[in-house]
């Protein structure tokens, strides 16, 4: 067996996503089976180099899981030559700081794995998928939620024709993130400044975008109306501060094929629903709830008949009326799902539809539907191309 080792420079490891999802589930975790099997005898050996401006918080977690490279000087990182030399960046730094970051890394040559959004604006955005084609560099954006287990199955349905002509997309997501003031909150306070890359848009509808588009069809056009319902909070030092940004935004989408899609976002809503984000999807022969790990359907010949009487109680167990599709095979972490797919596309140039393109799709996405909710009206969205 041979094995072939990728260096990997992973800048935002200290962060709640690039540490848990990125490095411990996904790099550390592909580590523990053996690398990545390739076939034909060869795997790919994932060697992370942390990237970070905290050297205690770098030098803290090589050692819990016995990495022995990390820097606080991501040039030198990308410069470094010989058996120094890393073949990946991927970031997971705050958005403001990424898209710096990542020109740095494609100037050097390096492949590119980044999380989104992947820039501030459109511009920037498709700047990056420029130069990265220029520069013949391989690279993708990461969008996990394709990966998890409920969208997989709900997946499977729409490929099967289960639904027939699909109708509408109901998805509703979030969960109420406590202020600060007497109990921590559970998301970091640079996602309640606009100033420092926060609010919910930007951050949710890079995943909508790719989410319908992988599913249903391109978004073709937006209409939303973005609130912030929690005008003040506490930040991490118990510190009162405004939030400036959005932490609730609702949208009607238009798909191809005249497919309508509503999406609600919040983090000031308390959670009803089985998972914290649940998509409905009704078609002429059937309709399914989706969520991370669950997915239930109702076929055309299941369909109760609901009459409308407001003297009378409800009867109908309409809860118990669906029916759960069955897992039928292994999922594992989606984020970990995909970082093996991207292993393989830098490995094999095995082809990779994830890059930094669709990546400026959901930017473009998040920053039409701020505009048509500044105006006030629906904005197509327009087909972009480099």
């Amino acid at each position: 067996m041979t094995r072939r080792t990728v260096r990997i420079a992973m800048n935002g490891v200290t962060g709640r996503m690039g540490y848990r999802q990125h490095l411990v589930r996904s790099l550390l975790a592909i580590r523990e089976q053996g690398g990545l099997d390739l076939g034909g005898g060869e795997t790919v050996w994932p060697e992370p180099v942390l990237v970070g401006r905290r050297e205690d918080a770098l030098r803290d977690i090589a050692r819990r899981h016995g990495l022995t490279e990390w820097s606080t000087d991501l040039d030198s990182v990308l410069d470094a030559t010989g058996s120094g030399r890393v073949d990946i960046y991927f970031d997971a730094q705050v958005t403001p700081a990424r898209p710096a970051a990542l020109k740095r890394a494609i100037a050097a040559g390096k492949h590119i794995y980044a999380e989104k959004p992947t820039a501030t604006d459109l511009a920037g955005a498709l700047e990056l998928a420029r130069l990265a084609d220029e520069a013949g560099v391989r690279h993708g954006v990461v969008q996990d939620k394709i990966f998890l287990p409920g969208l997989r199955k709900l997946k499977r349905l729409v490929d099967s024709g289960f639904f027939g002509r699909v109708l509408s997309v109901r998805g509703e997501f979030g969960y109420w993130v406590f202020e600060g003031d007497w109990q921590e909150a559970q998301r970091p306070s640079w996602n309640y400044r606009a100033e420092d890359g926060g609010g919910i848009t930007v951050d949710m509808f890079p995943h909508w975008d790719y989410l319908l588009h992988e599913l249903f069809g391109r978004v073709t056009s937006v209409f939303a109306q973005t609130a912030t319902h929690v005008p003040q909070r506490w930040d991490e030092r118990g510190a009162p501060y405004r939030a400036t940004a959005d932490d609730a935004a609702y949208a009607v989408f238009q798909l191809d094929g005249g497919i309508v899609a509503q999406i609600n976002s919040s983090w000031a809503v308390r959670v009803a629903r089985q998972e914290l984000v649940e998509f409905q999807v009704d078609g002429v022969l059937g309709s399914a709830v989706a969520g991370l790990r669950h997915c239930r359907a109702q076929h055309r010949s299941a369909t109760p008949r609901p009459v409308w009487n407001p003297d009378q109680p409800t009867t109908e167990p309409f809860g118990d009326q669906w029916q759960e599709i069955p897992d039928n095979d292994e999922f594992d972490n989606g984020f970990k799902a995909q970082w093996e797919l991207f292993l393989r596309h830098v490995a094999l140039g095995e082809p990779y539809r994830w890059d930094l393109l669709a990546g400026a799709r959901g930017v473009q996405l998040a920053e039409l539907a701020l505009r048509s909710s500044a105006e006030g009206r629906r904005l197509n969205v327009p087909e972009l191309t480099l």
